[in-house]
């Protein structure tokens, strides 16, 4: 009897299986999780070139009054040379809004139309549903972004000349910060740690700035 218990093959199919499942359940959500991960790069990257693009056509972040005041004055038709200002990087932190650290100089309603478009303005990460003909901002693009991740910067690259009606000509780069791939099943089931994602960045001329933010 225990020759032919040696010799049964009786539940070796489910051995198998046993052993094979965890790899074959890895590699199946793997695939998923990373198709998943290379969705999240492409809506980050659509999100910063839509974000770049409303910046470019919209009140500056960093009031306009104080983008004016940056650039130089005492030769009216002269270039505004490269650096002639020191570049502006607007940010929330938290709840508070602020270019170069100054809460004053941010313009809150600007940053909104950048991160929701034509949507209403909150105080908050809300990214409200579009209606009709609005305008998607960069939440739209990128389910789960949070303000604190977006990040515009103003800087003086030898564009436009002092004393313009328009104010300086910036260049305008949207970037993304602090931001991580999210893995859900490899990081549930295997605890893999979620991964930052690299710093996406979209340059743009300001072509067309409106100048009617608040002072």
């Amino acid at each position: 009897m225990m020759e032919r218990f040696a010799k049964s093959e009786h539940g070796a199919a489910m051995v198998e299986m046993t052993i094979v499942a965890p790899l074959l359940f890895a590699l199946t959500l793997g695939f998923v999780d990373f198709g998943y991960a290379f969705f999240q790069w492409n809506a980050a990257a659509k999100a910063v070139q839509v974000g770049a693009r409303l910046a470019s056509i919209s009140d500056p972040v960093v009031k306009a009054t104080v983008l004016a005041a940056a650039a130089p004055t005492s030769i009216p038709g002269a270039p505004v040379a490269a650096d002639a200002y020191p570049a502006f990087v607007c940010k929330y932190t938290g709840s508070t809004g602020a270019c170069n650290g100054n809460s004053s100089s941010f313009d809150a309603n600007a940053f909104s139309r950048i991160f929701r478009g034509d949507t209403a303005v909150t105080n908050d990460n809300a990214c409200p549903a579009l209606t009709g003909t609005q305008r998607p901002g960069m939440c739209h693009f990128f389910p789960g972004l949070q303000r604190d991740n977006v990040v515009i910067t103003y800087a003086a690259t030898g564009l436009g000349f002092q004393t313009r009606l328009g104010g300086p000509i910036p260049t305008i780069a949207v970037s993304l910060q602090n931001r991580s791939f999210q893995f859900f099943f490899l990081g549930g089931l295997m605890g893999f740690a979620n991964i930052n994602m690299p710093s996406m960045l979209s340059t743009v001329t300001g072509e067309d700035l409106k100048t009617s933010a608040p002072s």
